[in-house]
């Protein structure tokens, strides 16, 4: 009896605006193009929105009322939540309507949407933490099944997301890691308890995915009743069929003219059609299925591009490089305690960012560039590296302001040691001024005068 679970991930960056090397000094914000621009961060929400999450999520809703069997589950980028609760209420709204039938599980992950796992875990876990409390504020839900950003998966993953209190994970289900196994059981990471891990599906999640609008893929079209046999073909050979994709899948990277939501509205009913066919939220699934045994993940997997590893992110130089930048000035972004500098930091993490670097050829190339809002990959760089070096600049200014103000307290604290215990620096009064500059202290002409009186008896 396989049971499907289904998964959608919905991200949206916050883009970087045509951002020029004389900009840095100058302009603190990187995000904020409101032109008829691909950076222009609004509108192409606005676009989504109404091409994908609203029509989607109305439809999905129908068919969770219509059918009590049907489930899914999502994960919402924290800066994704951010930019619904600011501007979009409408979208935010849909998606708590569906998560109030309790039929649809909210996942965890980064509230950056970030790789922060491979470069400051202590950072990782302020991530994890900030989008669990963004989470239950929005939703008053606390997840229980962990998904780190683009599915990026090893067994250090595993034991960090059990050691958060985690029950579930989820992976994708890489041929060269499954080798022999299928991705239709529950598995175990080596060095965990209780975390279990759930692997994607990769050819049936990209038939709908990926395939659906081919006209030269051999299924095209792809029906729902074509679909649901398929499912039915793993009865006896599996548990579970995970369908892990992007949510813009249904009218953004799939338009509705395709057919892709008279296929969504149409599945549930052809898969409940053989009576062995359910549908699970992950944490259902963990708690159903026992493990199917240990499964190493010995290295990063990830579920894009061709290779499925960190080659989308970190495969040239320009993506080590301001990789590497960004997370070089972590420990004096903290520092600052400055909560905007901070969270542009952080917004500079986004996985996007660095996504748009990508120098690769062929199919995975032409995917990059249609997700880059940039003419090129070192558009994306140059564009990153002059924000990067502003934020720089402003970060060291704070420092430096910072800096100043606990000198000032220590010349004051001496300054007011010489009037109230030690009179011998008085008979030096260049010393006493160039103290009253260096603390930025007034004259106090009441103490001095008190000084002065005691120094005559």
């Amino acid at each position: 009896m396989p049971s499907i679970c289904f998964y959608f991930q919905v991200h949206q960056p916050l883009r970087i605006k045509k951002y020029k090397v004389f900009d840095v000094g100058n302009d603190p914000e990187y995000f904020n193009d409101m032109g008829e621009n691909k950076t222009n961060n609004k509108m192409i929400m606005d676009k989504v929105a109404n091409k994908s999450y609203l029509p989607t999520n109305r439809l999905l809703l129908e068919l969770l009322n219509r059918h009590p069997e049907f489930k899914i589950s999502f994960s919402l980028s924290g800066i994704f939540l951010e930019q619904i609760e600011n501007d979009f209420p409408e979208v935010l709204k849909s998606f708590q309507d569906l998560v109030k039938t309790g039929r649809a599980e909210i996942l965890s992950e980064t509230y950056y949407h970030s790789l922060s796992f491979l470069y400051s875990k202590d950072e990782f876990r302020k991530q994890v933490e900030m989008h669990r409390q963004k989470v239950k504020e929005l939703f008053d839900v606390e997840p229980q099944v962990f998904r780190n950003t683009e599915l990026i998966y090893s067994n250090e993953v595993a034991r960090e997301a059990e050691a958060m209190g985690y029950k579930g994970i989820i992976a994708e289900g890489a041929d060269h890691i499954l080798d022999w196994r299928s991705p239709n059981f529950v598995y175990r990471a080596p060095g965990t308890s209780k975390i279990k891990l759930l692997l994607k599906n990769y050819k049936l999640s990209d038939d709908i995915a990926f395939r659906f609008s081919d006209r030269g893929w051999e299924s095209h079209p792809l029906l729902a009743e074509t679909f649901s046999s398929w499912v039915s073909k793993h009865n006896g050979s599996g548990n579970l069929i995970n369908l892990f994709m992007d949510f813009e899948t249904f009218g953004e990277h799939q338009w509705e003219d395709t057919g892709i939501f008279k296929f969504l509205e149409n599945l549930p009913n052809e898969v409940l059609k053989h009576p062995d066919n359910d549908f699970v939220t992950p944490s259902e699934a963990i708690d159903r299925y026992d493990d199917f045994g240990e499964i190493d993940f010995p290295h990063y997997v990830s579920w894009a591009d061709q290779e499925r590893d960190l080659s989308a992110w970190l495969s040239n130089s320009i993506q080590q490089d301001s990789m590497e930048k960004i997370y070089s000035i972590e420990n004096k972004v903290l520092e600052t305690e400055d909560e905007r500098l901070i969270e542009t930091w952080r917004r500079l993490q986004t996985s996007d960012h660095f996504y748009y670097m990508c120098t690769k050829f062929f199919n995975d190339g032409d995917v990059h560039k249609y997700f880059s809002p940039y003419e090129t990959p070192y558009d994306a760089f140059i564009n990153y590296m002059n924000a990067f070096n502003d934020l720089k600049i402003r970060v060291n200014e704070k420092l430096a302001e910072i800096e100043g103000r606990r000198k000032k307290k220590i010349y004051k604290k001496a300054l007011d040691d010489i009037y109230e215990k030690d009179d011998s620096h008085f008979h030096n009064p260049n010393f006493v001024i160039e103290l009253r500059k260096k603390s930025g202290h007034v004259i106090d002409l009441r103490k001095e005068k008190k000084f002065k009186k005691t120094k005559t008896k």
